[in-house]
């Protein structure tokens, strides 16, 4: 069993961005520049910022940070999104979910300039990608791919279960690994409705846990040799931690590891691959790669 290490992934890909980010000012080009809008003060939502934050340091990134309390008005929060979308210095912004409910989230999202939507989720971005079209596509899926590509794990051909079906993770990942170009392999979909899970997850070569369910995966549900990626992190109460909760994911990953041929730990695995593929969308929506 071989342990994917996504921090130390992400660190020589934020390394190698900052190297491209001083070729760039140095010939005289614009550092990019991210926004971020946060809403309210969730707890799981002010550490992501903040990590986005730190990222855009190490990146050699010109980051905002926009904050606003939880009782924002939805014309307030669109009257910011249409600022950041007319300031021509900033080459890509997000507005950090999950927001309030008397807020309707698609419409704010849909609000923001696919050619700024650094996160991937307006549907202009998200119909590209379905297609093969250049595009930014979504933190979470596009740090996978990276960490598959960084092993060398081969996906051509192989039978891949996506668990879970989210606008977020589920339904692009699954979208990604089935198109030529990124994974090209049979892909499932399963989810809360499906029927023989267990014998879908056993046949799998590769498991992409996205359920939001802690320890869900478990040894009997893995054949020998197979590749888990681990995207849930969910917070489960631990009176041993200084926070008085620990980050646990999808896979059981005591019992499931010893049958794997790589697994990735949680955290350390996939969480510092959606930040570091956030850089890399603000590098290619600074550079003007997709959207002129």
């Amino acid at each position: 069993m071989q342990l994917i290490d996504g921090k130390a992934t992400a660190t020589a890909i934020k390394a190698q961005i900052a190297d491209e980010v001083k070729e760039i000012v140095a010939s005289g080009g614009k550092r990019p520049h991210l926004a971020a809008v946060l809403v309210g003060h969730d707890g799981g939502s002010e550490t992501y910022v903040k990590n986005k934050v730190i990222a855009c340091e190490q990146c050699g990134f010109k980051s905002t940070l926009i904050r606003y309390e939880a009782d924002i008005t939805e014309d307030e929060l669109l009257s910011c999104v249409d600022k950041l979308n007319k300031d021509d210095d900033v080459d890509g912004f997000i507005v950090q979910l999950p927001l309030p409910k008397h807020i309707d989230e698609q419409k704010v999202i849909e609000a923001i300039d696919y050619r700024k939507d650094v996160d991937g989720f307006h549907p202009v971005n998200v119909g590209r990608m379905a297609i093969g079209l250049p595009c930014f596509i979504s933190a979470t899926p596009l740090g996978i791919l990276t960490l598959l590509r960084h092993y060398g794990i081969e996906t051509s051909g192989k039978k891949c279960v996506v668990l879970g079906r989210s606008n977020i993770v589920g339904k692009p990942m699954a979208q990604l690994m089935m198109q030529k170009q990124y994974g090209d392999a049979t892909v499932t979909v399963c989810h809360s409705r499906s029927k023989d899970l267990k014998k879908e997850c056993s046949e799998a070569d590769i498991i992409i846990a996205a359920i939001g369910k802690p320890n869900f995966v478990t040894a009997d549900m893995v054949k020998d040799g197979a590749v888990i990626i681990d995207v849930g992190t969910t917070r489960v109460p631990d009176s041993t931690r200084k926070s008085g909760f620990r980050l646990n994911g999808d896979v059981k990953f005591d019992e499931v590891a010893a049958k794997c041929s790589f697994i990735t730990p949680v955290p350390g695995g996939v969480g510092p691959m959606t930040i570091c593929s956030l850089m890399k969308n603000t590098l290619s929506a600074g550079k003007k790669e997709f959207y002129r």
